[in-house]
């Protein structure tokens, strides 16, 4: 887990939008994304957030006034890997200012920070830290292929049934849309997760 050096994380970008998929679809939404990931996935859309050290540092303090001044409804912590970084400090000054803050993460490494809502969207090369599952709020599985099924199913159990559940099609994968299409008439626990800022073409 890297450490905050002087109260400062690697920072890609940071934009204020809706949020694009899941249970909070169309939400007003400052995304604070961080940067470092050591996941890999070959799908991945922010692969430049890989490497922190090439993204500039900002403080803590420097983010919550951003989020203060955009005043959204939701604050989205992401990556990159979000929790490759101790996430207390950054969750604990955004949470004194009252605001409502959402984790999006792989799970690869063990939970830090208070959250409102906690997404998992965990990959089989490099599967979640067992600290990770019981802050799940919603469980987001990619799908390419009919094998991923399997994993999905087995994440699921891992995460409490109150958590939504959403297959979610690999973006350049023209079978995996019908695929789950027909899993989750199949299966209604699930969900279609669909990626509504790319058919929007917004971040």
């Amino acid at each position: 887990m890297i450490r905050t050096e002087a109260q400062t994380l690697p920072i890609v970008e940071t934009f204020h939008s809706v949020q694009g998929e899941g249970a909070w679809t169309g939400t007003s939404a400052l995304f604070i994304r961080l940067g470092g990931c050591d996941v890999g996935c070959w799908f991945c859309d922010t692969k430049e957030s890989w490497v922190a050290k090439r993204h500039p540092r900002q403080s803590i303090q420097e983010l919550v006034n951003l989020a203060i001044e955009v005043n959204s409804a939701i604050v989205v912590i992401t990556g990159g890997e979000p929790l490759m970084h101790d996430l207390t400090e950054l969750t604990k000054a955004l949470k004194d200012e009252g605001l409502r803050l959402h984790l999006e993460t792989s799970g690869a490494h063990p939970f830090s920070g208070t959250f409102d809502w906690v997404t998992l969207s965990p990959k089989q090369f490099k599967p979640p830290h067992e600290s990770v599952y019981a802050h799940v709020d919603e469980l987001k599985v990619v799908i390419a292929q009919a094998a991923d099924f399997e994993w999905a199913e087995q994440q699921s159990q891992q995460v409490s049934d109150r958590a939504v559940r959403y297959l979610q099609p690999e973006w350049s994968s023209q079978e995996s849309t019908s695929l789950i299409f027909e899993y989750v008439k199949q299966q209604p626990k699930w969900r279609m997760g669909l990626q509504t800022h790319k058919l929007l073409g917004v971040n």
